[in-house]
């Protein structure tokens, strides 16, 4: 269920996150509508272009259904932290977003709504975006190490500027080079403090 309490669309699907963060700052990174969608593990962007009032045109991939997406959309603002993206074509005819104040921070709830079919005929299961579950994950952990690290000199630069444009494969690519950097840093630190020990005998 949505932060108000209201179920949602018959053909939906919905996560829900808390977050340290408070409502207003939280409604505020969710607003960055493309920032937003680049931290979904599963998409991987080729374009994006705003086309005006909250509007924009994008073309991706979404790994989770192995979709070629084109998104026609427009952002409608319903409320101070409520607002919808709606879909000019395609399964899924809007993408809700919800930011509810909690006292240890706040609560974010996206909903895919999905337009019912007059036939009844069951949708095809690679049009349904299984990716949300994932998003809802990666945006929990973006905003906790944002506020844990932001910081460190040029953290929020790198994470902006050099992490978000990344496909996602290019994102796991820089984290197995990082964690083969760190093992070899430690290795020769190892080996200049056994070095080290020897030297003192």
């Amino acid at each position: 269920m949505t932060a108000e309490g209201r179920e949602p669309a018959r053909d939906a699907a919905w996560v829900v996150i808390d977050t340290p963060l408070p409502a207003a700052e939280l409604t505020g990174f969710c607003r960055q509508t493309e920032a937003l969608y680049r931290i979904n593990p599963f998409l991987e962007i080729e374009s994006w272009k705003p086309s005006g009032h909250g509007a924009f045109r994008a073309s991706l991939r979404n790994h989770s259904n192995d979709q070629q997406v084109r998104l026609d959309a427009s952002v409608r603002v319903e409320s101070d932290r409520a607002w919808r993206i709606d879909f000019a074509e395609g399964a899924k005819s809007s993408t809700r977003f919800e930011v509810e104040p909690l006292p240890t921070g706040s609560r974010l709830t996206i909903t895919d709504e999905y337009r019912v079919r007059e036939d009844a005929e069951a949708m095809a299961a690679n049009e349904v975006d299984r990716s949300l579950h994932a998003w809802g994950v990666a945006i929990k952990g973006f905003v906790e190490r944002d506020r844990r690290w932001g910081w460190l000199p040029l953290y929020r630069f790198y994470m902006r500027r050099v992490w978000l444009p990344m496909t996602p494969a290019g994102r796991r690519i820089m984290f197995l080079v990082l964690v083969i950097a760190v093992a070899d840093v430690a290795l020769v630190a190892l080996g200049f403090g056994v070095y080290w020990l020897e030297a003192l005998r």
